[in-house]
């Protein structure tokens, strides 16, 4: 009898982690491939291009995922009901781009802190304002009178968008600023949105389940195209 498999263990203090091939998650709990390792940029960049991302607790070690089915959205295939639209028309939120990084991170963290935690560990959030200040990550944001009140964030790899955390204080404002997100995505060429796993919220937006290995060869290819300057994030919309 074979043993049973177990995740790869990464050391954290190697500058970038390497990571095993995919194809060696486990299938339960579906999709876990490291523990351990570091956030840096250096680890994160190479982590999202090969279809990989963290997704731990306080308390836990980092723990890297790719699970099989990946949820996706193609941009030309976004779905949008008649409510949505009907929000749209009535241009309620003004969307931005990059305006809030630092504010739409710590929102999505205090959206899921239900008492529960938060998998947006003050850790995760430090990486992530890092690969924003260098370029990687962006945020999109939801104003209403000044005020912020929905929106998302992700990193950005030459034409793959890899969503990763979104919120709303204002109903369908997340939704709108994924819809205003994905129409720049679209003019910019951008092929294919990561949703990570499904959930009837995205879904609802159009969400698709692929193979782990159709969803590998799509951002191998993807990835090594030439990405948008950070000054062109903010200034559009």
């Amino acid at each position: 009898m074979s043993a049973p498999l177990e995740p790869a263990y990464l050391d954290p203090y190697q500058p970038e982690c390497h990571f095993p091939d995919v194809s060696l998650a486990l299938e339960e709990p579906d999709g876990l491939l490291a523990v351990g390792g570091n956030l840096s940029a250096e680890t994160l960049f190479n982590a999202y291009r090969h279809g990989i991302f963290p997704w731990y607790s306080d308390g836990q070690p980092i723990l890297w995922w790719s699970p099989n089915p990946r949820a996706v959205i193609y941009p030309e295939r976004l779905r949008m009901s008649r409510s949505l639209k009907k929000r749209l028309r009535q241009q309620r939120f003004e969307i931005t781009l990059d305006h809030a990084f630092d504010e739409v991170i710590q929102a999505c963290a205090t959206a899921r802190n239900d008492g529960l935690g938060t998998w947006i560990t003050a850790q995760m959030q430090h990486a992530y304002i890092e690969m924003h200040r260098l370029g990687h990550a962006h945020s999109v944001e939801a104003w209403r009178d000044g005020k912020l009140v929905g929106g998302l964030y992700g990193i950005a790899i030459g034409q793959v968008f890899f969503g990763e955390s979104m919120f709303s204080r204002e109903s369908d404002a997340s939704k709108v600023a994924f819809t205003h997100l994905v129409a720049q995505l679209k003019k910019w060429q951008f092929s294919l949105v990561d949703c990570q796993v499904g959930s009837s919220h995205m879904s609802s937006l159009g969400a698709e389940e692929i193979a782990r290995t159709t969803f590998i060869e799509h951002i191998g290819d993807a990835c090594n195209s030439r990405s948008q300057a950070p000054e062109q994030w903010k200034s559009a919309l």
